[in-house]
């Protein structure tokens, strides 16, 4: 079932913030973002229809909202499951749903230019050029049309050495907040957006894709939530050591003789591979890495305050992975 709640992002949550603006409950600004604000709009929207007042926007508080409509699932739901680990990961490193975590943009705060998209390529590593070069070969017109006057110089760049190419991030930027100057941070943006780069996105992802897969062979894990875990773990952390593998190995064989618990064995592995990998992370990031790694591994939970339910949100479930 499909709840909007404190934590919520997207286009659906903007939807719900413009009718409780209309219906004159909600005073804040329409960003997509399900706080505090809208929270307190949908509680007194529930009060006045005399609904559970619970702050959820679930398919009771969506009907009455929307004169009886279901309440929609989001759009990433109905898509395919490489698709749906890249906006899952995109959002945990972005702070974005999808369609925005494809557009995460940053500046040079870590000395690499600038970084954007979903998985966060940067020119610094020459990992971004590729995928804005094939955006050009493959769709020159509609690029022109994102850049418009800015389109020559952005392609001149493309043309550059690796070194030109990050003096020209650094000038189009403030060199202490690294934030894009205008016109270039919304181009950039609405390039994102566009569902002709989100392709080049997924098809630049598609190596990562292939090796979570077999990551999931190796620790015969199978679930779409097993890939998604190992997916995330391949983007932020570059994969699994040897050493921290036969700990979590070890760690299965103690499983499989106590027992699963009150969860299923594919749960309990997951959480156990969730855990070894997160310990292995730079000590100062491991309660961050563990918090996000046990998000995924249990379908469920907040990450840097943002509420995540894999199945509802992404299409993400314990069904196989694999077809």
């Amino acid at each position: 079932m499909t709840v909007y709640l404190l934590g919520s992002r997207g286009p659906e949550v903007l939807k719900i913030q413009q009718q409780l603006s209309e219906l004159q409950f909600y005073s804040g600004p329409p960003d997509g973002v399900f706080g505090g604000g809208t929270d307190s709009a949908v509680r007194a929207f529930q009060l006045s229809q005399q609904l559970q007042v619970d702050g959820k926007v679930g398919p009771g508080t969506w009907g009455a909202l929307f004169n009886g409509a279901d309440v929609p699932a989001p759009a990433v739901t109905k898509e395919s499951l490489d698709r749906q680990c890249l906006a899952l990961t995109g959002g945990l490193e972005t702070d974005h749903p999808p369609p925005d975590c494809f557009a995460g943009l940053s500046g040079d705060f870590d000395d690499q230019g600038m970084s954007f998209g979903v998985l966060q390529w940067n020119i610094g590593q020459g990992s971004l050029q590729p995928l804005l070069m094939q955006m050009n070969q493959n769709h020159a017109d509609i690029l022109g049309q994102v850049f418009g006057p800015n389109y020559a110089t952005f392609v001149a760049m493309l043309g550059d050495t690796q070194e030109e190419q990050l003096l020209w991030a650094r000038s189009i930027q403030d060199p202490i907040r690294h934030v894009l100057f205008e016109p270039w941070q919304g181009q950039f943006k609405t390039l994102g957006r566009l569902r002709e780069f989100q392709d080049i996105e997924a098809e630049s992802a598609a190596g990562i894709f292939r090796q979570a897969l077999a990551l999931c062979n190796e620790f015969g894990v199978s679930s779409q939530r097993a890939v998604a875990l190992l997916f995330d773990i391949k983007v932020q952390t570059g994969g699994i050591k040897s050493w921290v593998k036969s700990q979590i190995l070890s760690d299965f064989e103690q499983l499989d003789q106590s027992g699963d618990g009150d969860v299923p064995l594919e749960v309990a592995r997951l959480r156990i591979i969730a855990t070894r990998s997160a310990a292995s992370a730079n000590p100062h990031w491991v309660a961050d890495v563990q918090n996000r790694k046990l998000t995924i591994a249990n379908g469920e939970g907040t990450v840097h305050g943002n509420h995540y339910h894999l199945e509802s949100q992404y299409g993400i479930s314990l069904n196989s992975g694999f077809r």
